[in-house]
């Protein structure tokens, strides 16, 4: 089965800045561009870290705090995080700025692992690296959102020849697939119980899949069956390990 993959819908022209370049320009460019991050490259197009919109939210509000009245008080025992927050709100250049490391991905990963390692780390957008970690595009959330845009007609043409007949060896009329705004209805009765698993697992495995209705009936429950006997009535022990 074919997953769309990041190249497909990252960015590639970029708006990049380097260490040394001044917050004020950092920020110019944000504006400019429309954008609500960028990353920080070095000389060889390597990407040192991300800078987003909050980065700068940060050192506004504390400029804005430091010119207000009273003492400000300094607590000794930061964690690690509330360390950095601080040191961001004294940033002058781009490299203060910046979260550190960057979370980066791949050209050939596939939609569903940005979007994981988007909510995994919790960054709206992922500088896109080649082999030798150059920078090569930028993808964001937006961007990974494309895949719902699939029409219902591809995805369903795709249920029948990737689940239904590449898989299953079934006939495309075997089972009555309709999709209507991504929700995919699988309708019918296979043979075995452990069918109806394959079908439904791959069908949400497909881009564009917001959910799955599962009308599936089975003849027979193969689900006490060892493996090895499951394998001789049609669904392999590989099958059944991934479900």
């Amino acid at each position: 089965m074919k997953h769309s993959k990041v190249g497909s819908v990252m960015t590639t022209e970029v708006v990049t800045v380097r260490p040394a370049t001044p917050f004020k320009e950092v920020a110019r460019l944000i504006a400019r561009h429309r954008v609500s991050g960028l990353p920080v490259t070095d000389a060889d197009d390597k990407v040192l870290g991300v800078i987003s919109e909050t980065d700068l939210l940060v050192r506004e509000a504390d400029a804005h705090a430091s010119a207000s009245p009273g003492r400000r008080i300094r607590l000794p025992g930061l964690l690690p995080a509330a360390r950095r927050e601080q040191a961001k709100s004294r940033a002058r250049t781009a490299a203060q700025l910046m979260s550190q490391p960057a979370v980066c991905v791949h050209s050939d990963n596939t939609i569903a692992e940005a979007a994981r390692s988007m909510a995994r780390h919790k960054v709206e957008r992922l500088p896109v690296i080649d082999d030798e970690d150059r920078l090569v595009g930028i993808v964001t959330r937006r961007d990974l959102l494309q895949v719902f845009l699939r029409p219902d007609d591809e995805i369903r043409r795709e249920v029948i020849s990737e689940v239904l007949v590449n898989t299953l060896w079934l006939s495309p009329r075997t089972i009555r697939v309709s999709v209507t705004d991504g929700e995919v209805t699988l309708d019918g009765k296979l043979e075995r119980l452990s069918e109806v698993a394959i079908a439904v697992h791959m069908t949400r495995q497909i881009d564009g899949v917001v959910t799955v209705i599962d009308k599936l009936g089975y003849h027979a429950d193969d689900s006490r069956l060892r493996p090895s006997e499951q394998a001789l009535h049609g669904v392999t022990e590989e099958w059944l390990h991934k479900l």
